[in-house]
Order: C-alpha cells, then structure tokens, then sequence
C-alpha cells in the first residue's frame, strides 16, 4: 500500500494535463462588414461560371458567429437560403467544405454520422471518432438534432447498424455522461479502476463490457492516471492490452477511445494522417476534421501531427488536393509550421 500510494503521488505530481482551450486556427476576421460579404457571395455565385475562389476568400476566413450572420442576411437580402445557393453552384468537395462551414456544429455532426451510416457497410471509424472527441454537451446536442432532422432517435438507427460490444460501447458514448475534470482528486478510486481494468484483462476470457463505464464516466483527467497506475501493474499501456486481447470493431473502438483519451491531439493527428497516407484521399474525413476543429483546437493537432509526422498539416494537406478545395482547407488550418 505504501508502494502503491507512492505511485499514485507521482502520477498526480507529472499529470498536470494540458489545456486545449483557445487553440483555434481560425479566428473572427477583423474586418467584417456583413452587407458587404453578401454582395460579394452574391456577385461570385451569379458571375459566368461561378467565382469559386471569391466564395472561398469569404467563408474559410469567416469565424462561425460571422458566417452566421452572412446567412441570415443573405437570406433577409435575397430571400435565399444561403446553403441551398451554393449546392447549385458548386459541387464535389468545395461544396462539401463550404456547406459544412455554413452548418451548425451540432447539425453537421448528425449528417456525418447518418452518412456513415448510409448504404451498404457502416463506416465505423467516421462514427468512432465523432463519439470519442465530442463533449456531453455536443453528443446531446447531436442526439436532439439527429431525431430532429431525420426523424429517427440516433440510438436506434445506430443499434441497427453495429452489433456487439462496440454497439454497447458507443450507445454508452452518445449518453454523455463523462464527469468534467475538477481539481479533486480520488487516490482510492484511481486505484480502484486501475485494479479492476487489471484485473479483467488477466482473465482467461476478459469480460471487457465490464471496463465500459470506466472508460465513458470517469473524467479524462482522472483516467490518464488510472492509465498510468494500470501499466505498473501490468507492466503494459492499456492500448497495448486492447491490441493483444480485442480484435476487429472491439479494438478499433476501444483503441480509438482510450487513445483520444490519453492524447486527443494526437488521435486527431492520426486520423488526419490516416485520411492523406495513400493513394486516394479521404476528402470527407479530411474536411470533417477541419471544419471541426479549426474553431476549437486545431492549433494542438498540428503541433502534435509535425511532432509525430515530420511534416507539417498545412504543407501534407498543400501536397495531397488542388485548386480552390485545396485553398480552403488550406484557409482552415491556417498556417505552416516550421
């Protein structure tokens, strides 16, 4: 017990975790006239061919607050719906970016995960990682909004379209019931989950639905700690036990939670590196991420994807699209790091 409290000192004396906040890349622009903006969005839209790239200086370098009020004013203006506008004009993956952009968080969350869940096949990795970086707030949010634009409760569609452990594991996630990080620290249960995560995984057949409500309540600060104290007992990362003992959609959920949780930048990172690795780029993914993060915390991704990669975001995305898509993504992220 004197080892074990002693351990648990110098976690909490190291985990002084890092605060995300206030890392967005893309910022109010300083010199916002809203009348003006509309008369130019629709100047481009009505030119010959459409000025794609004067549609693209306006939204990608407009902070969320501002293009709001780009669309209500468009619409007041011309009577338009400003999104509708400009699925008529544009198309492929501008369209996509530029729409995103006009949409609520909330909104483009519910689209992302009705498509992935559309057609043949679930695309499990878009509904993981949307599930593990959102807040309580947000999945609530999502939850509300999903039911109220399709028609169907998210829970439901969702249980028809993963089955298992990981179904139990992301219907848990959409609850939003994670505890906020608070300066109270809980030496006996840091070792209590610690214990039984431990202690579940040593056994013959690990009964992993059991470390659920660990992993989907506890507060991220508080499990970095149980990670920490869980590797002196076993001797392992709790992601290297995930990639021994699960296998298939078990281990791409519970991997992807647990690293979100030990790191989100870097899962982020991950995720954006995965969607530009190989021939063939994941413009979906790659827009998804950006659009989502540039107003949250996409500084701290970049710095994590050069640390990790190399190479900076902004140079990778420069290299992997072209033309107007590839300025406002670029826009987005904002800047190189050297």
């Amino acid at each position: 017990m004197v080892l074990v409290n002693e351990i648990l000192r110098q976690i909490v004396e190291v985990d002084r975790p890092m605060n995300w906040g206030g890392l967005a890349t893309l910022k109010p622009y300083a010199g916002f006239f809203v009348d003006e903006d509309v008369k130019c969005l629709k100047k481009a839209m009505d030119a010959k061919g459409v000025d794609e790239a004067a549609i693209v200086k306006i939204l990608s370098n407009r902070s969320w607050d501002q293009r709001q009020q780009i669309a209500k004013a468009f619409e007041r203006q011309h009577n338009a719906n400003l999104e509708e506008a400009l699925k008529k004009k544009l198309s492929g993956y501008l369209e996509n970016v530029m729409v995103s952009l006009l949409r609520a968080p909330e909104k483009q969350d519910a689209q992302e995960l009705k498509q992935a869940m559309a057609g043949l096949g679930t695309d499990e990795d878009s509904l993981i990682e949307v599930l593990v970086t959102r807040s309580n707030k947000e999945l609530q949010l999502i939850t509300q909004t999903y039911a109220r634009e399709f028609g169907k409760p998210l829970e439901q569609v969702l249980s028809g379209e993963v089955k298992g452990r990981l179904q139990t594991l992301l219907l848990t996630l959409l609850k939003g019931q994670r505890e906020e990080d608070s300066n109270i620290i809980n030496y006996e249960l840091i070792e209590d989950d610690a214990r039984h995560l431990h202690s579940v995984a040593s056994q013959k057949k690990p009964d992993f639905d059991s470390w659920i409500p660990i992993l989907t309540e506890r507060s991220q600060t508080h499990l970095n700690r149980v990670f920490k104290l869980y590797k002196v007992y076993s001797a392992q990362d709790i992601s290297e036990t995930v990639r021994k003992q699960m296998k298939g959609d078990d281990e791409k959920g519970f991997l992807a939670l647990v690293q979100s949780i030990q790191n989100t930048p870097e899962y982020l990172a991950d995720r954006l590196h995965l969607s530009m690795k190989n021939l063939g780029t994941k413009d979906g993914v790659l827009t998804r991420l950006l659009v989502a993060h540039c107003e949250k915390d996409l500084l701290s991704v970049r710095a994590a994807f050069k640390n990790k990669y190399g190479k900076s975001l902004y140079s990778t995305i420069r290299d992997d699209t072209k033309g107007d898509y590839q300025t406002a993504l670029l826009s987005l992220c904002r800047g190189e790091d050297m």
